[in-house]
């Protein structure tokens, strides 16, 4: 019987379904997704793939025992990262009970542990797909590598904040340790003289032995700390930072990327432990730029990779930086008696204020990396009737040059241009996409893999699957698919 109509009355009609029916699905799996699918366009990719290149080995003449093909194990991560798939069990029901999961496999179903194992141990791997991906988006003319956008976002661990121990919690932990072991001791010893097979006694040993273990634990960490000179460390994943987001702070890491200006695609993602983007600007453009096997005309990002020490090492580069300072940013305009208006001679090393007094040089903080200016004659400050405006300072007013104060004024200069202020606003637009697409659509609010070689290897997958999308969305599957295939 197949399904039919039946109609309730003249204005209603039910359409059922009968489980019975003897035909349901077509004899062949090729025939179980349609040629305009986006599972082709998936499949089609990782078929492009150079998997010596990605260090998996390829090996069609491999003998010995069988083990599931590469290739489909790529697709099935890469297809399931893209539709927000990423837990082992869950990719283990989808080769199972979906059409396009079951057609991409060929039918084969891998359990969830061959499937977190496969991930686990081809870390490195991952890692260079996105490379190849990007080559592939060059190659087609969808990436032309001539503006590109920088952006970081804080994405939260496989750890919890519980778990991050300082020298502090350490210390403290110990004294709270050390009282319940005493307790502990003593009250082993008053049931010890009134009866040994107390069941009571069994349990105090076991919680000494408990207190024991985490003393030793917490011992370990201890020397940890001490030899890798850090502030804290997650005993669940000693890579991760105590970052702080949106959401509050958190066991988590900073999630990097640069994208090209033109369909707005990831040139190169990364992932470091480090609580803010100040110094990821140089490393992430000469990242992408290698990749582009080119350098850039425009590096562009926000205020917080704002580090002229950074900017500078693009600058050098002939690479056109717009990246505004806080300031800028949030439109500050200088008061009265700002830096901004103060003049700076040059030539004879000195500086002059809104009044014409001469600011000579003072000394050099090679701490700081600047030069300190000081009013000439303090009697000047004193005297002047903004004296109590300007500064409250006894000794005059002071103004403060960096080592690069050149390069920073340069920046400012180049941000300020109107042709520079149009590159930035299209920033927001092209660089923060694929983080919301990530995290919303997607629903990536943690990394699943711990360490940073885990946490670099999920990220540069979640990259490649953005890409892959946009790709379909620009020129469609069937001629996407044919690209790919040619």
């Amino acid at each position: 019987m197949s399904p039919t109509s039946i109609k309730g009355d003249d204005n209603m009609a039910y359409r059922l379904g009968e489980r019975s029916q003897m035909s349901f699905l077509p004899e062949s799996i090729e025939e179980y997704v349609s040629e305009d699918d986006p599972v082709r366009a998936y499949d089609a990719f990782v078929e492009t793939l150079d998997f010596k290149e990605i260090w998996i080995i390829w090996d069609e003449n491999k003998v010995g025992n069988s083990e599931y093909n590469p290739k489909s194990m790529v697709k099935l991560l890469v297809y399931g990262y893209s539709y927000g798939i990423r837990s082992s069990r869950k990719l283990e029901r989808a080769i199972c009970h979906n059409l396009s999961f079951i057609w991409l496999m060929g039918g084969l179903k891998p359990d969830h542990k061959t499937i977190a194992n496969f991930r686990k141990n081809n870390k490195k791997a991952l890692k260079e797909i996105l490379k190849q991906c990007v080559r592939l988006c060059i190659k087609l003319g969808l990436i032309e590598g001539n503006t590109l956008f920088v952006d970081g976002s804080k994405i939260r661990a496989s750890a919890s904040i519980n778990n991050t121990w300082t020298q502090e919690k350490c210390e403290r932990y110990f004294k709270n340790i050390d009282k319940h072991i005493e307790g502990i001791l003593k009250e082993c010893d008053v049931i010890d003289e009134k009866e040994e097979n107390n069941e009571s006694l069994v349990k105090l040993k076991k919680e000494l032995r408990d207190k024991e273990i985490l003393k030793s634990k917490i011992q370990e960490i201890m020397k940890e700390l001490k030899k890798e000179q850090k502030i804290s460390i997650n005993s669940t994943d000693k890579d991760c930072a105590k970052v702080k987001g949106r959401q509050g702070t958190h066991a988590g890491y900073n999630a990097q990327i640069v994208v090209d200006k033109k369909h707005g695609l990831i040139v190169t993602s990364d992932v470091t432990n480090e609580n803010n983007d100040s110094n990821q600007f140089a490393v992430q453009i000469e990242k992408a730029n290698e990749v582009l096997d080119k350098k850039c005309e425009i590096a562009c990002a926000d205020s917080g990779y704002a580090n002229t020490d950074e900017l500078k090492k693009i600058d050098e580069q002939n690479i056109k930086v717009i990246v505004p300072t806080q300031k800028q940013a949030y439109d500050r305009k200088p008061g009265p008696f700002g830096k901004e208006h103060f003049k700076y001679d040059s030539k004879n090393g000195c500086y002059f204020c809104p009044q014409g007094q001469k600011l000579r040089y003072s000394h050099f903080s090679v701490n700081k990396n600047h030069k300190l200016y000081r009013m000439e004659n303090k009697t000047n400050c004193l005297t002047c009737k903004y004296y109590g405006v300007c500064t409250k300072a006894k000794r005059g007013r002071t103004i403060i040059r960096l080592g690069n104060e050149d390069t920073k004024e340069k920046l400012e200069r180049i941000y300020n241009s109107k042709e520079s202020k149009e590159i930035y606003k299209l920033r927001k637009q092209e660089v923060e996409h694929p983080f919301g697409h990530i995290k919303r659509n997607l629903g990536v609010n943690a990394f699943l893999l711990k360490g940073l070689d885990g946490t670099k290897a999920e990220m540069s997958l979640l990259a490649s699957c953005f890409n892959i999308a946009r790709m379909i969305g620009i020129i469609s599957v069937p001629v996407l698919v044919a690209k790919l295939i040619s």
